[in-house]
């Protein structure tokens, strides 16, 4: 490779790791806690529990735990139901000031679908992970903060792919993984910083890249809103708003019978953002544990409770499905959830050398 090349890339990833590195770091440390939330939220007692019953104990109908819910917090409108993955007699509600209302600002508890009893969730509304993952999703600045963090991976996968264009010569000099003990502290660790890059390589891009999407993902329900979501809800737009809303007790019933082999993720009520102003879309997922994160939504009329579209899954919408629990290494049980985490670590360590190397030639005047 030509010397004005080398510069180039040298440059390149030099200067696109040193822009995104603190908030890389940011990244990589609060990330490190929240691959075990589940387990550190059960350490802290944060995790809901429901009573013990019989296993037989007959379960109440959907509009039941809606006005169970309602009761809870009176005055607020239903927004979302889903079902707890761990617990399957645990509905998780989701209520706000109105249908429309942010997510940030909205509560969540969990109903006993036996009883109807409410259990409050509190991670899931402040405490530590839910601290740790605002600051690691959008900093507390909303979507001016997700487009921020969405930037810097961009930058952060250009510093990943100038750094192998610059290993790859490197190699060329010295036999893989080697580190250079008797030179100085400065290529020591410019060699271990060079080794831990390249075989954290694939990990790097692969949860680079399903950061930024992720990172994205306020744009890609906007985008789905004004693209499929606005095909389905076409014939309603000159309808009168909604009056009287019909019960959602059959709702599950209706939906399985159109999205056959397919089971409920969690129910979008009229006038939020994963629905219309005159539907309930209930969000059905497929059996395998990839199609588990892949949702097609069946958009049921909630004035009389027909279906009038089942909806087909855009590509940028299943990007954002799978891309979600690959970041967090949540396809492959707890071995998948320790790799992540020392690959998380090692990251941490070339983020730290890559800043030392650079002040160091920096002191020494080398360009």
């Amino acid at each position: 490779m030509k010397s004005k090349t080398i510069r180039r890339w040298s440059f390149i990833h030099t200067w696109t790791s040193l822009v995104c590195t603190l908030f890389l770091l940011m990244l990589a440390l609060t990330g490190l806690p929240l691959i075990f939330h589940h387990e550190i939220d059960h350490l802290l007692g944060n995790e809901p529990e429901l009573k013990q019953m019989a296993a037989d104990t007959p379960r109440l109908n959907l509009e039941q735990l809606v006005t169970a819910a309602q009761a809870h917090r009176p005055g607020e409108a239903m927004q979302y139901l889903a079902w707890d993955e761990d617990d399957k007699n645990g509905v998780i509600a989701i209520m706000a000031a109105t249908a429309g209302t942010e997510p940030n600002a909205s509560h969540t508890f969990m109903l006993d679908a036996r009883t109807g009893e409410s259990v409050e969730m509190p991670s899931a509304n402040g405490g530590l992970t839910m601290f740790l993952l605002r600051l690691h999703v959008d900093m507390f600045a909303g979507l001016p903060g997700k487009l921020l963090l969405a930037f810097m991976g961009l930058l952060f996968v250009l510093a990943i792919i100038s750094g192998t264009v610059l290993y790859l010569p490197f190699m060329r000099r010295l036999k893989f993984a080697t580190v250079r003990q008797d030179k100085s502290t400065r290529l020591r660790w410019l060699d271990l910083h060079n080794l831990i890059g390249v075989v954290t390589l694939t990990w790097a891009l692969v949860v680079g890249v399903t950061g930024v999407i992720s990172a994205c993902a306020d744009l890609i329900i906007a985008a789905w809103r004004s693209d499929s979501l606005s095909a389905m809800v076409e014939p309603y737009k000159n309808a009168p708003p909604l009056t009287l809303r019909a019960p959602a007790t059959n709702l599950l019933t209706i939906a399985e019978l159109a999205a056959p082999g397919m089971t409920p993720d969690f129910i979008a009520f009229p006038g939020t953002r994963f629905s219309s102003e005159h539907h309930y879309a209930v969000f059905m997922k497929g059996s395998t544990h990839l199609t588990s994160h892949l949702l097609t939504p069946v958009l049921i009329d909630a004035s009389n409770l027909q279906v009038t579209a089942v909806g087909e899954r855009p590509w940028y919408l299943d990007a954002m499905g799978m891309s979600q629990p690959l970041h967090f290494g949540d396809y492959g049980g707890m071995p998948m959830k320790i790799l992540w985490a020392v690959l998380d670590v090692l990251s941490i360590i070339v983020l730290g050398s890559g800043v030392y190397l650079w002040w160091v030639r920096r002191k020494a005047g080398q360009p």
